[in-house]
């Protein structure tokens, strides 16, 4: 597989879905009440704010940070990510997942070692430049 078609699928991956996040306690997937879930496909956009931590647009309003489990190198500088989740086809608050992006050596994938939503306050004190 070329590189060229890796990023096209990487790319692809992170453009498909919307939002799902689930507290119906009807809804068997929603066993955990506070625990809040998307699909990686949801994501509609991204903002590096280091190379540690990377806030998620998922749908039209809601925002995730996802904490990495190291530095993840120039991915301040990269205009694309593919978002991985890992066990199942949701990403949920308190789990991980991988973002997969291009590094100074080419395709480089970084674990993501927690994921946060953000409330509406949050997202309201970022500065501009760090709202994806």
């Amino acid at each position: 597989m070329t590189t060229a078609s890796v990023w096209v699928a990487a790319s692809a991956a992170l453009l498909l879905v919307g939002a799902c996040a689930s507290t119906d306690p009807n809804n068997p997937r929603a066993s955990n009440p506070s625990r809040q879930c998307f699909f990686a496909n949801s994501t509609s956009g991204f903002t590096a704010i280091d190379t540690q931590t990377v806030n998620v647009r998922v749908g039209a309003r809601d925002v995730y940070r996802l904490d990495l489990m190291g530095t993840c190198p120039d991915i301040n500088w990269n205009q694309q990510i593919a978002l991985v989740s890992r066990g199942s086809s949701s990403i949920c608050t308190g789990t991980g997942a991988t973002i997969v992006t291009r590094g100074p050596t080419g395709q480089q994938r970084c674990p993501v070692r927690m994921v946060t939503k953000l409330t509406p306050e949050e997202v309201e004190a970022l500065r501009p430049r760090d709202r994806p």
